[in-house]
């Protein structure tokens, strides 16, 4: 307890001595960018606990608790839900399995509320909806919706399309069950973080292939779009900044059982040649993240489609920015990318 309080206290210091802690001089990159101090204070902090700690030749079971118990201290310094926020969970079928969704609303929303599938980032094989359960509740908050977040089969031992077809199953279930979910049928969008944005824009063109119900928005936050990695991005952030190079070519080994697939478009969306009559959507990336480019270009590409497309760059933020509110300014960054969002769900 009185770790989280001093480091909460030593987040708050002003940007200059934020900089002077960190030990180095501020980190700039290729464009003029320059990182944002509380994140390089929290990067000094965490050190090399998340990458180093992590062993890629271990079985992911074990690395999914090295990743939990390299990321502790930092979980530890979550807020609590946002007032108001409450959650239950339930249990959904998908390819004769169960997979747990955990349902954030307020009781001020009525029975008609609009929904956000979520689905968590870690690269498809770390993570769960607990990791993420401060953010969802605060997009539940924020955007006044219900946010439906799903604990989805995880690679290698469900590699590609597991995580995809429980997407589908959780769309399907909250659109068939919405009278009695209090959800808005024609007001369900999906959102995720990193391989969770990946999966939010697979969905939408899978659905769309299929001739299904198309969701009203997707929020894509830092999202995977590009499994071949030929993106600036990766080679000039390959190290330091929380997600690494290494890191997104063990975590496309474990997706897919096929490399040779990795430019089909449910796999990796930007391949997609035309996306005219995707929903609307919400990008948002951040300047220090190997993943930057992809999702600058996938914005890019919707906007050329003529889907309406909000589209944010923090230029001095990281990776997994959204579940660090600790950091001054992100809940303000939240909050920004949020009310677009509602512009368009």
């Amino acid at each position: 307890m009185f770790q989280k309080f001093l480091l909460r206290f030593l987040l708050g210091l002003p940007p200059k001595v934020l900089i002077w802690l960190s030990g180095k001089a501020q980190i700039t990159t290729i464009g003029g960018r320059a990182l944002d101090p509380g994140f390089q204070f929290l990067l000094n902090f965490l050190g090399d606990k998340e990458s180093a700690a992590i062993d890629h030749s271990l079985p992911a079971a074990e690395q999914r608790k090295q990743a939990d118990d390299a990321l502790r201290p930092l979980f530890a310094l979550s807020a609590p839900l946002p007032e108001g926020v409450d959650f239950v969970d339930h249990q959904v079928p998908s390819d004769g399995v169960h997979v747990r969704v955990r349902e954030y609303f307020n009781n001020d929303l009525g029975k008609n509320a609009p929904a956000l599938v979520y689905f968590h980032g870690g690269g498809w094989v770390y993570f769960n909806i607990e990791s993420h359960h401060t953010f969802t509740g605060t997009l539940s908050s924020i955007l006044g919706a219900k946010v439906f977040s799903v604990d989805y089969r995880l690679a290698p031992e469900n590699p590609y399309p597991a995580a995809l077809n429980d997407f589908d199953a959780v769309f399907d279930w909250i659109e068939s069950n919405h009278e009695e979910l209090g959800v808005d049928p024609e007001r369900i969008s999906v959102g995720g973080d990193s391989a969770g944005g990946n999966l939010s824009a697979a969905i939408s063109i899978r659905r769309q292939a299929h001739s299904k119900t198309l969701p009203k928005a997707q929020l894509l936050i830092y999202p995977v779009t590009d499994l071949t990695f030929s993106h600036d991005s990766i080679e000039e952030l390959a190290e330091g900044f929380f997600l690494s190079k290494e890191d997104m070519y063990w975590f496309r080994e474990q997706y897919l059982e096929d490399e040779n697939a990795a430019k089909e478009v449910l796999i990796s969306p930007l391949f997609s040649q035309d996306l005219s009559g995707q929903p609307p959507a919400v990008v948002v990336t951040a300047g220090f993240d190997v993943l930057r480019d992809e999702g600058d270009a996938y914005a890019q590409s919707l906007k050329r489609s003529n889907v309406k497309t909000f589209h944010h760059s923090f230029a001095g933020y990281i990776h997994g920015f959204v579940n660090m509110e600790m950091v001054s300014g992100v809940n303000e960054a939240i909050i920004k990318f949020c009310n677009d969002f509602k512009k368009i769900n």
